[in-house]
């Protein structure tokens, strides 16, 4: 079996190699330089991707890709930067803090090196959801260091803030002629307290909340409310009860006629979990981890679904008549598997078209994906 997945991890690598010779309520952020107009002018793409989750390991080939001075990320993720700048607007989840002064850290506590923000917007991402339960690896001082270096690369972020002020703040993001709220929440903190006098530093999953923030957001001018939820039983390919009965509550939320919430996007399970549609709203339950070293189950045993992933892409139209909702005209998933040996994200239908053996991996992520009927509601695998 080592032999083998080298064999594939070769390959994997061959073809990277050969493919790479606003936040204020009405004060939206323009869409960031070397994103294209949006194929239709009325509508826009989105794309979403799972957990970028440093380890030790990671943050070791960062510093060889940039030839041991500093630490580079883009090569990491070269392998989804057309899929990525292409959209009107892409968001992942950065689930760890940064570090600083080369005081960087894998598991359990991680502190990563604030490059991974330029690798990320280099890559082509507009935002990222940055509650997770390790926002508060390294207190608020790495609450601190994570958003001012994403600040520093020009990537949005939503889920965790620096002071109160900017915990009440909607982000908001363009995405072609819509505006966009991004929300984010966590389960927890991996029992750490939330800092002295600074309750609002991580938002924590909370359902009247999260209405609430979303009905806010929407008040201000949003078009579209996405929220990201860091959820879920890790390593368990199916959702869980919570994960089930929050999606319901939360699709099943309307002012009037219109939905509170337009596209759910959940991070944290370490594997990929199902697409599907509740109550007419799109809900990704888990995307699977994008960037991760070896991951390791609850036995013990290294398990490689750790390494696979899904980036969801989801074309919006607006709608026929004001005051109704911006409809999900095409659904997509996009199965990834991030190779540890080359340390690089690899689109697995790319990677397959070019002659790499991976139809096995690619197939068990889509039987997941589909696992809850998203087929039928118009979900595709895409390129």
């Amino acid at each position: 079996m080592i032999a083998r997945r080298r064999q594939v991890a070769l390959a994997l690598t061959a073809l990277l190699a050969a493919g790479a010779a606003c936040q204020a309520q009405d004060q939206a952020a323009p869409a960031r330089p070397g994103h294209p107009a949006p194929a239709d002018a009325d509508g826009f793409t989105l794309v979403a991707s799972g957990d970028v989750l440093p380890h030790s390991s990671i943050i070791d080939r960062a510093r060889f890709d940039a030839g041991g001075t500093g630490y580079d990320f883009r090569p990491i993720l070269a392998g989804v930067e057309p899929l990525v700048s292409r959209a009107d607007l892409a968001l992942c989840h950065m689930e760890t803090v940064y570090g600083a002064n080369g005081d960087y850290t894998g598991y359990p506590a991680f502190k990563s090196p604030p490059e991974v923000a330029t690798g990320l917007a280099a890559t082509g991402y507009d935002g990222c959801s940055t509650a997770s339960n390790h926002s508060l690896d390294d207190g608020a001082d790495g609450i601190r260091r994570t958003l001012d270096a994403l600040d520093r690369a020009g990537v949005r972020h939503a889920g965790s803030a620096r002071s109160e002020a900017e915990a009440r703040t909607v982000t908001v993001l363009r995405a072609g002629p819509a505006k966009v709220a991004h929300l984010a929440y966590t389960y927890d903190t991996n029992g750490f307290p939330l800092p002295p006098g600074q309750p609002w530093a991580v938002n924590l999953i909370d359902e009247n909340r999260i209405v609430a923030d979303a009905r806010a957001a929407r008040a201000a001018g949003a078009d579209v409310v996405v929220v990201s939820l860091h959820w879920g039983t890790e390593w368990q390919d199916a959702p869980d009860e919570r994960q089930l009965a929050l999606a319901q509550a939360l699709t099943a939320s309307r002012t009037g006629t219109r939905p509170d919430i337009d596209l759910i996007l959940g991070t944290h399970a370490h594997v990929p979990q199902a697409y599907q549609k509740v109550n007419g709203t799109w809900v990704i339950y888990g995307m699977g981890d994008q960037v991760a070293g070896e991951m390791f189950n609850h036995q013990g045993g290294q398990d490689p679904r750790g390494n696979q992933s899904t980036l969801g892409r989801f074309t919006f139209a607006p709608p026929a008549r004001p005051g109704e909702r911006w409809q999900v005209t095409k659904a997509e998933f996009v199965p990834q598997l991030f190779d540890v040996d080359a340390g690089r994200v690899v689109n697995l239908n790319r990677a397959l078209a070019q002659g790499a053996d991976v139809r096995g991996v690619r197939d068990r992520i889509r039987d997941v994906v589909l696992s809850r009927g998203a087929a039928q509601d118009g979900l595709t695998m895409g390129r």
